[in-house]
C-alpha cells in the first residue's frame, strides 16, 4: 500500500514536469483533463486507497488525498471522485459486488456518483432517472444470457439468477444525470434511480452500471459544462435510455437508495475535508514564500506585524480544519453510529474555515493573488477551485439544516453528558490500532448524539490539571460557550417549513464546539503533540482556540506572531499535526 511519504516524496519528484505550476496553469487555461496527473496517481497505487476494506484505514485515504491536493485541486477532484462513486458499494453492496468492484477500482478504472439532475439539482426525492424491473414489465430479459467483453478481458452477463430484492432477470434504466464528475471518463456508474412511480422514500434504488456491458445506443454521453473553478475536471452528464443490467448491478435492497446514499455521504463528506486541508497547505506556502522573498520599505514582509498576524491567524485555521479532519476520520472507523452527526457539521465546518483564510491569505498576497500566471497565478486558481468544495456532497447549507433536524436529541444528550468514551478515545489516539470499518452500525441519525461535544465540559477540566498554564484563559471562555450553546440548544425547537435564519448560528456554535473539543482531545491522547516548536507552551492549541473563540488583542497577536515564526522557518508538508513540526 502508498505511504503519504512515498506518495509525497513521487509528487515532489515531478514538480517541474507534470506537476509543475505552469504545466497546471496551461490544463487550467484550455480547461483540459489532467490525463498525465491521473496516470502518475494510478501508477502510485493510489485508487488501492478507495477500496475501504475492513481492515482499511480510512483516515490514511484522507491523508493521501490530502497530498495530492497539496500541489492542485483538480489533479485530486479528477481522481478522487472515484472513491465517492465506489462508496455505495462498501456501504451496501454484497461482498460479491465489493470484490468484482475493488478489483477494478485497483486497475484504476473511474467511478463516477450519478446523483443529481438538470431539473431538480439535490433534491433526490424529485429525481425522474427511472428503473423499472424486466420481470415486471413482462419483457423477456433481452440480453439476459448476453455476454459482453467488460474491458478487461472477462466475460460477463446476467444468468438470470435472483437479486437480494427477488427480481430475477434484471432491470431498464432511462433517464439523465448532469453535472456529474467523471460522467464521461469513467467506466462504472453508481446510479440512483426511482424504482416506485410514487417515489418517497422507498421509492428509490441504487444501481452500479457498467458502460463496458450496456447495448450500442442504450447510452450517450452529454457535454462537459464549463465551470468557474477546476475546469480541467470532467464535469459532464451522461443519458441512458432503456438500457439493461443484470438483477446484480442492484446495490442494497429495492427501495433502499435514498438510504443507501445518506449513509454513503457520512464517509465522502469527511473525505472531502481532505480537499480544503491540501489548499490550506497550498495556500500557506505560496504566502510564506512571498512573504520572506519580498521587501517593503527596505523591510522584509516577513517582518512586518500585520503580515505575520494573518500568517498566524491562518496557519491557526489550517491547525483547527486539520483536528476537526482528523478526529471526523478516525470516528469512521470507532463511532460510525454517530456520523450522521459528524460528517454533517465536518463538511460544514472545514470549507468555510478555510475558504475565510484563504480570503485573508489573499489580500496578504495583493494583486499577485489575482493573477492567473506566474508569479503567483497558483493563489488564484487554488482558490477558485476550492470554492467549489463547499458544495461537493451537500452545500454548507445543506449539512447545517441536517444538523439542526437532530439538534433536539444533540440538546438531550448534552444536558446528560452521556459519551463514548472508548470510541472517543481510540478516535483521538492517532497511535491506537482502528478497529474494521463496520457499515451495518451507520445509522440514519445518531441515538447518542456528539460524544466529542458532549465530553468538552469534562475535557476543559482535564485541560487545567494537565494543559499548558498559558492556555487557561481560553479554557475558561470555552466552558462559557458550552453553558452557552447548552442552553441556546435546549431552546431550539424545529419547525415545519423551514428554518428561520438565526437557527443556522447555533449550528455554527455547535461545529466550533465539536473543533474546540477535537483540538483538546489531540492534545490530551497524544504526548508527543506537546513537544516541539509547535507543542511547546501549547503553541498550536492556544492558535487553534483562540481561532475558534473569535479572540483579538494582546494575546492573540502573541500567540498568532509566535505560529507565525514556525510558518516562516517549516517547510509546508511538515507543518501538520500528523508529524513534522509537530
Amino acid at each position: 500500500m502508498t505511504t503519504t511519504a512515498d506518495l509525497e516524496s513521487l509528487l515532489a519528484g515531478h514538480e517541474d514536469d507534470v506537476l509543475s505550476p505552469d504545466t497546471l496553469a496551461a490544463l487550467d487555461e484550455r480547461e483540459e483533463f489532467p490525463d498525465r496527473a491521473v496516470r502518475l496517481l494510478d501508477d502510485a497505487g493510489l485508487p488501492a486507497h478507495y477500496v475501504l476494506t475492513p481492515d482499511g484505514d480510512f483516515s490514511r485515504t484522507v491523508r493521501l488525498l490530502r497530498t495530492v491536493a497539496r500541489r492542485d485541486l483538480t489533479v485530486a477532484i479528477a481522481h478522487g471522485k472515484t472513491f465517492l462513486g465506489a462508496a455505495p458499494v462498501w456501504v451496501a453492496g454484497t461482498p460479491d459486488q465489493a470484490a468484482r468492484l475493488a478489483e477494478r477500482v485497483r486497475a484504476g478504472e473511474a467511478v463516477c456518483w450519478g446523483l443529481t439532475e438538470r431539473d431538480h439539482g439535490a433534491d433526490l426525492l424529485a429525481s425522474e432517472f427511472t428503473a423499472v424491473a424486466m420481470a415486471d414489465t413482462g419483457a423477456d430479459g433481452a440480453g439476459d444470457t448476453d455476454r459482453r467483453s467488460n474491458g478487461n478481458g472477462n466475460d460477463t452477463g446476467n444468468s438470470g439468477s435472483s437479486s437480494a430484492s427477488g427480481v430475477g432477470v434484471g432491470w431498464r434504466l432511462t433517464g439523465e444525470k448532469w453535472l456529474i464528475n467523471n460522467a464521461t471518463r469513467s467506466t462504472l456508474a453508481c446510479v440512483l434511480a426511482r424504482t416506485d412511480p410514487a417515489g418517497g422514500g422507498r421509492g428509490f434504488s441504487l444501481f452500479l452500471v457498467d458502460k463496458n456491458q450496456l447495448p450500442q445506443g442504450s447510452w450517450r454521453t452529454l457535454p462537459k459544462v464549463r465551470t468557474h473553478g477546476i475546469r480541467g475536471a470532467d464535469i459532464s452528464g451522461f443519458a441512458l435510455a432503456d438500457a439493461p443490467v443484470p438483477a446484480d448491478a442492484l446495490v442494497g435492497e429495492r427501495g433502499d437508495g435514498i438510504a443507501v446514499v445518506l449513509k454513503t455521504l457520512q464517509l465522502t463528506r469527511i473525505a472531502c475535508t481532505a480537499l480544503s486541508l491540501g489548499a490550506a497547505d497550498h495556500a500557506l506556502r505560496l504566502a510564506r514564500d512571498f512573504a520572506t522573498g519580498r521587501e517593503l520599505y527596505g523591510r522584509r514582509l516577513a517582518d512586518v506585524p500585520h503580515v505575520r498576524r494573518v500568517l498566524g491567524r491562518a496557519a491557526a485555521a489550517g491547525l483547527t480544519v486539520e483536528a476537526v479532519s482528523l478526529l471526523s476520520a478516525r470516528s469512521v472507523h470507532t463511532l460510525p453510529g454517530e456520523l450522521s452527526v459528524l460528517s454533517a457539521l465536518t463538511k460544514a465546518y472545514v470549507p468555510t474555515l478555510t475558504q475565510q483564510a484563504l480570503a485573508s491569505l489573499g489580500e496578504l498576497l495583493g494583486v499577485r493573488g489575482f493573477l492567473t500566471s506566474p508569479p503567483g497565478g497558483g493563489f488564484a486558481k487554488l482558490e477558485r477551485d476550492h470554492r467549489i468544495c463547499a458544495i461537493f456532497d451537500g452545500s454548507t447549507v445543506v449539512n447545517r439544516t441536517t444538523l439542526l433536524h437532530q439538534m433536539p436529541r444533540l440538546a438531550r444528550q448534552l444536558s446528560r453528558r452521556r459519551t463514548d468514551l472508548a470510541g472517543l478515545r481510540a478516535a483521538a489516539d492517532v497511535t491506537t490500532p482502528l478497529p474494521p470499518f463496520d457499515p451495518s452500525r451507520l445509522t440514519m441519525l445518531s441515538v447518542t448524539g456528539c460524544s466529542a461535544v458532549q465530553a468538552l465540559p469534562e475535557l476543559a477540566a482535564r485541560l487545567r490539571d494537565q494543559g499548558p498554564p498559558q492556555a487557561g484563559r481560553l479554557i475558561d471562555q470555552v466552558l462559557t460557550q458550552i453553558a452557552l450553546l447548552e442552553g441556546e440548544s435546549a431552546e431550539f425547537v424545529p419547525v415545519a417549513g423551514g428554518l428561520p435564519s438565526s437557527a443556522f448560528g447555533l449550528a455554527e456554535a455547535y461545529e466550533r464546539a465539536y473543533a474546540a473539543a477535537a483540538c483538546l482531545l489531540l492534545w490530551l491522547e497524544n504526548p508527543p503533540l506537546r513537544t516541539g516548536r509547535l507543542g511547546t507552551d501549547g503553541l498550536w492549541l492556544r492558535a487553534c482556540l483562540t481561532v475558534l473563540l473569535g479572540a483579538e488583542g494582546g494575546n492573540a497577536t502573541a500567540v498568532f506572531d509566535a505560529l507565525a515564526d514556525v510558518v516562516l522557518t517549516t517547510p509546508v508538508t511538515e507543518f501538520t499535526l500528523w508529524g513534522g513540526a509537530a
